[in-house]
């Protein structure tokens, strides 16, 4: 199918409606429509601009995506019917993944959230914010009083980037937000940091508020437990204990995302190598640093500490991934046939790992360097967890679970 065959059936036109949109004569629209010639870049942004309407018309809800990454939080909540708004992300490299994948976006990428206006947000159903954890500093209430400062968020959490959120949710007044962080958000600072959150979402903004720690092992063979706070403006019957999860013990293990080697995967250039489509052998560890990490693993087992790298094969759950994989690859180290060393995931297989791609998928475009892949898939949330607080979620965006509340209520 042609470019333009696609963006004229995505945008609801016919040949004729194509016709009239364009100004160009009949015979050169077929001609588009059939590839025997291309339109010009103006005619295809035409289409691109007719479809974003169309799909907008179409969402069942609009967010904007804070802090945004490499946009796991907005995969989940766009099969869910959604529509992203406006996108905030600071970081350049991450910045170009995400254009990579959604080349459609009618919006810029902001910048540094904290130089964006709140008002220059538009507004939205929803707001979705991974926003990074930092230290908050938790004065007490009365000594600000009596020195006549300000205190609550504009207080506590200034100078942190979950300031931000708050002020946008402020300001903006969303009809909900689901906010993603690191589990250790709940203990940081004695549970402080975490009460603050939560005071300013409840109780000075407002907002009803829940809570849960999920591990994403029942979804992706990784051990990955992150918090999800959801809030809501008006009063709903939310609640996480609606949350169907397979049973962590019967999830996924690592050979569906590994890559096959035996020819049954189209091969990639960068990742794979051979007929066979084997994995590169740029991945392999190099026999120093093996011998360094074996090293480093048995001097902590001899001090009694925990240490050590992560060796797992196909049938195996690997650690948590993170940003710092790019280093060593050791909380997930690949074992290999014989005396050879282990080897690093490939980012096709991170990809994988982290649900951006089917297990045996690479739909998803990575257009940077492995360094900065590691980073980005190391920072990221797990799509397929997110599908699932988007399933549960979406229906009290959309009124039909408030609605299916009522006829339970009264028949």
């Amino acid at each position: 199918m042609t470019e333009f065959r696609e963006l004229r059936e995505r945008a609801g036109l016919s040949i004729a409606e194509a016709i009239a949109l364009t100004g160009y004569a009949e015979s050169t629209v077929y001609r588009w429509e059939s590839g025997r010639a291309l339109p010009r870049p103006g005619i295809i942004e035409l289409l691109r601009t007719k479809v974003r309407k169309n799909e907008r018309r179409s969402a069942a809800f609009t967010f904007v995506d804070l802090f945004a990454g490499i946009g796991g939080l907005r995969r989940g909540f766009e099969k869910a019917g959604g529509e992203c708004v406006f996108t905030s992300e600071w970081d350049a490299y991450s910045q170009k993944t995400y254009r990579a994948n959604y080349p459609d976006d009618d919006h810029e990428i902001a910048g540094d959230i904290r130089e964006v206006s709140a008002s220059d947000i538009p507004d939205h159903d929803l707001l979705l914010a991974g926003f990074p954890c930092q230290p908050f500093s938790l004065a007490g209430v009365s000594k600000k009083n009596a020195l006549g400062r300000p205190h609550g968020f504009r207080c506590d959490a200034q100078g942190t980037l979950f300031f931000d959120v708050a002020r946008i949710i402020e300001e903006r007044r969303p009809r909900a937000f689901v906010l993603e962080n690191v589990k250790n958000l709940v203990s940081h600072d004695g549970g402080r940091t975490f009460r603050i959150i939560h005071h300013t979402l409840q109780e000075e903004l407002k907002y009803r508020v829940k809570a849960k720690v999920i591990n994403a092992r029942s979804l992706v063979p990784q051990h990955r437990e992150r918090i999800f706070i959801v809030g809501f403006r008006e009063d709903t019957d939310f609640s996480f204990d609606d949350l169907e999860l397979p049973a962590i013990d019967r999830g996924p293990r690592l050979g569906s995302i590994l890559h096959p080697g035996d020819g049954s995967e189209t091969a990639d250039s960068h990742f794979t190598e051979g007929p066979l489509a084997k994995v590169s052998s740029r991945y392999t560890l190099t026999e120093h640093l093996w011998s360094y990490l074996q090293g480093y693993a048995e001097k902590h087992r001899e001090r009694g500490n925990g240490f050590g790298f992560g060796l797992v094969g196909p049938t195996d759950v690997a650690r948590t991934l993170s940003a710092r994989y790019y280093k060593d690859g050791s909380e997930i180290l690949v074992r290999q046939p014989g005396r050879k060393p282990p080897r690093r995931l490939t980012p096709r297989e991170c990809a994988r790992l982290m649900g951006f791609d089917e297990p045996d998928g690479s739909d998803f475009k990575i257009p940077v360097s492995d360094t900065q892949a590691y980073k980005q898939f190391g920072n990221a949330v797990v799509v397929p967890v997110v599908e699932r607080v988007a399933d549960l979620v979406t229906p009290w965006l959309t009124g039909e679970a408030r609605q299916r509340t009522l006829r339970m209520r009264f028949g």
